[in-house]
């Protein structure tokens, strides 16, 4: 399982863990983004138990899920090609101040007591909107704040930020609700936006590495759909995400179900086990962010240990063991994930990469609407152990399937790189200045 997690051709490099914390930009946003993150998942605990205060209904609560990842479910595309055609950092500023004032006005309306339900549901569905053009706008955003050596290092350690964030904003949330209420998690996740406001602004245009903005024509959503479709380097991977965001990408409906259901621990029980999920996932990401650009395959090989995690997870007989199966979980979680992007981001055109991470966030974010009542049925009806084989299972099998494709790309892209290797090295300095001048200006930017 370990072998598959990692199954990168580069060797682990300690010094590769934090590379592209060297370029300041990257850096900036960084720290930005793990602020935000933060007052984000101390608004998500907040925002369930508010529905549950409101409501006392687990139908409401996962209906309120699905309002929010709702409209990237049917407009994603449309956002990636927002993207691609906008400056990705004036779309993140916009995008950013709108969800700040979304949870300032949560606050406000808590601490007033006028909240209600419907307002709640209404604010979600803002939220998701919100969320149509910031996600592909701040996945593609990576590529241009680091140079192409960094991107993969970039994206993971982007992961692993998000998954700081969660064990923290988590664990803050649950003793601010506690001990001051619901309002005040609002209120500190709408301050946390001024981080990333921050950061974008402080950021030097002169070291940003911008794709060309794409120009205003008919069809070009579905030209990044086509686009896809004909690049297996991207449509193999986007199957993956969308059979595995859908069916085991869930953990918000499967781990409160084995809590309650399987080791009647309760609210609880619920909290260690995503605590340790978290912590998995941080270790995971830090390793992931020590190797330098994957193979395609390895994508293959996470989610075929991921997979196994999941059906370990769903198996042990105590929470001792399934705490211990969460680690490898987590460690399973963001090593795919960052894999999945980083494969993405490397194959699309600088062009296309908006609308092909909007496709990233329709698979794995727009998915659970579906998803989540599909696990949520299979926990009630046949048992919470089966909700999460229903995510593990297919994961193994995706991997195994994509394997042979993905393995394939991989010897295609080696000979290729051989091949260019080759030809530069059969062309003397001598020929090149004497015969072959005019290639010069062509060749010695792309090397």
């Amino acid at each position: 399982m370990h072998v598959a997690f990692l199954g990168s051709h580069s060797q682990f490099q300690p010094r590769q863990m934090i590379s592209s914390l060297r370029q300041r930009n990257y850096r900036l946003f960084f720290f930005g983004q793990l602020i935000s993150v933060i007052g984000t998942w101390m608004q998500t605990v907040a925002q369930s138990f508010l529905v549950l205060d409101l409501t006392h209904s687990g139908t409401q609560l996962g209906l309120t899920l699905a309002v929010r990842f709702l409209p990237i479910f049917v407009f994603g595309p449309l956002g990636g090609l927002f993207a691609d055609r906008l400056d990705k950092r004036r779309v993140l500023f916009v995008t950013q101040t709108l969800s700040g004032l979304l949870a300032g006005a949560f606050a406000i309306l808590i601490a007033t007591g006028s909240i209600r339900m419907w307002i709640v549901y209404l604010l979600a569905l803002a939220l998701g909107f919100v969320n149509v053009f910031d996600n592909p706008a701040r996945q593609s955003f990576i590529s241009e704040m680091v140079s192409p050596p960094d991107l993969a290092n970039a994206v993971t350690l982007n992961s692993v930020a998000m998954n700081m964030a969660r064990v923290f904003g988590a664990a803050v949330a649950g003793v601010l609700v506690a001990t001051l209420g619901l309002a005040l998690c609002f209120g500190c996740n709408a301050i946390s936006f001024v981080a990333v406001l921050i950061s974008l602004v402080a950021m030097r245009k002169s070291e940003l590495f911008p794709a060309k903005p794409v120009a205003r024509e008919k069809g070009q959503v579905r030209q990044g759909l086509r686009y896809v479709r004909s690049t297996p380097e991207l449509l193999i991977p986007l199957v993956m995400i969308a059979v595995v965001g859908t069916l085991a990408w869930e953990f918000q409906v499967t781990l409160p179900l084995m809590a309650t259901s399987v080791f009647h621990g309760g609210a609880a029980a619920y909290g260690v086990m995503a605590s340790v999920m978290g912590a998995g996932a941080v270790a995971g990401g830090l390793i992931s962010a020590a190797r330098p650009r994957p193979r395609a395959r390895a994508l293959c090989l996470a989610a075929i240990g991921w997979g196994i995690a999941i059906l370990a997870a769903a198996a042990a007989p105590n929470l001792a063991l399934e705490l211990v199966a969460m680690v490898f979980v987590g460690y399973g979680s963001i090593t795919f994930n960052s894999f999945a992007k980083t494969t993405l981001q490397l194959a699309a055109k600088p062009e296309m990469r908006g609308r092909v991470m909007a496709l990233w966030a329709l698979a794995w974010l727009g998915s659970t609407p579906i998803g989540g009542p599909i696990v949520g049925w299979v926990g009630q009806s046949v048992g919470a152990r089966w909700s999460l084989v229903l995510g593990g299972l297919p994961t193994v099998i995706c991997g195994i399937l994509a394997l042979p494709a993905l393995s394939r790309i991989d010897r295609r892209m080696t000979r290729t790189r051989g091949s260019e290797k080759t030809s530069a090295e059969d062309t003397s300095p001598e020929e090149t200045s004497a015969d072959h001048s005019p290639a010069i200006s062509s060749v010695s930017p792309a090397g």
